[in-house]
């Protein structure tokens, strides 16, 4: 017998039985207790629809499926002769004999780590299922005659459909849940139960998913803590100045628009990956914008208002606070699109004040626009609306759902293994505690930017966007840029995010890091971690810029540091302290905005 063989759990039937009746009428009670609850005066009942248009993508998909009889018999067969060797390989393996895995996880797939997935009867499991998702993640991806976006939708959630089935989900097919069942006589099983319905509860009947202890942490105690104060506030933002570390600093200021859709604290979550506390160590006086937590009463602000009290409302404070002219600028994913549009609107108007800009992760040209693209058509963007407009904004929740989705190994079923299956509390993770702290949208800006940038990708076309009576020209931008994109980025992914450097008019530098949204950006040189790629020419054709550039261990943040003191030059200035200038102070850092939750 083979060590894996000699692996398989000893398994007392009678055991198992006794453990599953007494889950069952501890179950009861739990579940009662919910249901009582879920009874009272005033809770909402939750209905079916479809908001999403996924049902019509799947009646064209079964309706071309059904013209192509050829492929689903060749897909079929296919199935069937890996299933014939799979059975033969166990049978091998069974005998104690040396075998190939006829199937593999890919090297990014966490979910059958460990030495249990080794066992013979596990490890066919594990085989069974990634030939069976395969299978149907191929046979939907191979059909003809599709439409571009409905072929992305049923290919997107036909890998749902698919993670979601896999075995590490349920209880009797995933080893390290079974033998804790085993051994803890079902208590993680009820426990799991508990913190299942308490996610319900707390999602007011819909699953509201904890992932991380947010006790253990506090904005502004353990997370963003970088020192500062709050020097200018209006409806929709609050400007952060950072104090000073070194006596003297770059004459040119330099303010971070991060995105709304998320808290600006992703770049200040601890002192050894804060990219706010390591640009004020490197000689820059930082200015970040703090989005406010909008309602119902900013339900009408548009992204014009974004645009006029965001960036050219930071833009006039930091010349009052520092009496530079001009500032870098730097904007994050959804904030580096605002950013783009402010210099494009500033061109127009032929306004001065931004000397650089940088881009995270930014799109400007939507035509590929990756996985988001998925949840935005016409007929789901109505749904969206109507959902807007009853509140007057978009849930944090439902936002943050979709990002979830997009990665739902990491964020939904990780998290469904270890509170419910293996009754665990989620550990205290500052990056989930930041994840979890969503925000709203306003119901206009939203429409607009969602219609007119995903939907019909206006922005790149001169004049295809108009703000404030200004017809905006991304060719028109002529300020030097650094852009930053991640290559594996499934929210801005780097190809797309590409096609600005054939936009933009100024000098272009192009960098391309290693890992994603969030890791790819938020990587500090100490950690030394991931790696990066330059090449000084931008040709049209990413896969062409790919193929010339250079890669480099580690950070980008000092390449991004030597390339912003080149556009400062060497003209220095005594420190500035928040204020000193025109601008009093308000608050300390990280202000009040940022504390809104979207509970509230």
């Amino acid at each position: 017998m083979t060590n894996q063989s000699k692996q398989n759990l000893e398994i007392d039937e009678s055991q198992i039985s006794d453990t599953m009746a007494d889950i069952a009428e501890r179950s009861q009670r739990l579940v009662q207790e919910f249901l009582n609850k879920q009874a009272q005066p005033g809770t909402k009942s939750v209905g079916i629809d479809d908001p999403l248009n996924i049902g019509s993508a799947f009646l064209e998909m079964t309706t071309k499926m059904m013209t192509q009889p050829h492929k689903m018999v060749e897909a079929n067969m296919n199935l069937w002769q890996d299933y014939m060797k799979l059975w033969q390989n166990a049978a091998s393996r069974m005998m104690g004999q040396e075998t190939t895995p006829i199937v593999e996880p890919e090297r990014d797939d966490r979910r059958f780590k460990g030495e249990a997935w080794e066992n013979d009867v596990f490890d066919f499991i594990k085989q069974s299922y990634l030939l069976t998702s395969n299978w149907m993640e191929n046979t939907v991806s191979d059909i003809e005659g599709l439409d571009k976006k409905t072929k992305q939708k049923v290919e997107f959630f036909t890998k749902q459909y698919a993670d979601a089935l896999s075995p590490t989900n349920f209880v009797m097919t995933n080893p390290e849940v079974l033998q804790t069942t085993i051994e803890s006589r079902g208590e993680n099983l009820v426990n799991g139960l508990r913190n299942l319905l308490e996610d319900m509860e707390r999602g007011g009947g819909k699953l509201s998913i904890k992932m991380t202890d947010a006790d253990a942490f506090e904005v502004g105690k353990n997370v963003a803590t970088t020192p500062g104060k709050v020097v200018f506030r209006n409806d929709l933002m609050e400007l952060i100045q950072y104090t000073p570390t070194t006596e003297k600093v770059s004459a040119t200021p330099l303010l971070i628009c991060p995105p709304w859709i998320n808290k600006f604290y992703i770049l200040d979550l601890r002192e050894k990956n804060s990219f706010i506390k390591w640009a004020v160590e490197q000689g820059n006086t930082v200015f970040v914008i703090s989005w406010v937590n909008p309602d119902r009463e900013l339900a009408m602000k548009t992204f014009a208002d974004y645009m006029l009290e965001g960036p050219l409302a930071a833009i006039k404070a930091i010349q009052d606070a520092t009496g530079a002219d001009e500032i870098n600028a730097v904007g994050y994913c959804i904030g580096g699109t605002l950013l783009a549009t402010t210099l494009a609107y500033m061109a127009a108007k032929k306004l001065k004040g931004v000397k650089s800009a940088t881009f995270f992760t930014t799109m400007v040209d939507f035509e590929e626009a990756g996985d988001l693209g998925v949840f935005i058509d016409d007929t789901s963007l109505k749904n969206l609306e109507d959902k807007m407009n009853e509140r007057g904004y978009l849930e944090g929740s439902e936002m943050a759902s979709t990002f979830n989705m997009m990665k739902a190994n990491d964020l939904v079923w990780s998290f469904v293994v270890n509170n419910y299956l293996l009754g665990k509390d989620p550990f205290p993770f500052d990056l989930l505690f930041w994840n979890s702290d969503s925000t709203r949208m306003p119901a206009a800006m939203h429409s607009f930017y969602l219609r007119n940038m995903y939907l019909d990708n206006k922005l790149v076309e001169p004049g295809g966007i108009e703000i404030e009576g200004v017809k905006l020209d991304l060719t028109k931008i002529k300020v030097p840029t650094y852009i930053i994109s991640t290559r594996e980025d499934h929210i801005a992914p780097w190809k797309p995010t590409y096609k600005a450097t054939q936009l933009y008019s100024g000098p272009i530098r192009f960098i391309l890091s290693a890992s994603g949204h969030i890791a790819g950006v938020v990587n500090p040189p100490a950690a030394g971690k991931y790696c990066y790629w330059i090449n000084d020419e931008t040709p049209a054709d990413p896969d062409e810029w790919l193929a010339g550039a250079e890669q480099h261990e580690g950070s980008w943040w000092p390449d991004w540091d030597k390339w912003i003191k080149k556009q400062n030059g060497k003209e220095l200035v005594d420190a500035r302290q928040p204020g000193d200038g025109k601008l009093k102070v308000l608050c300390d850092a990280p202000g009040t905005y940022v504390n809104m939750k979207a509970e509230s």
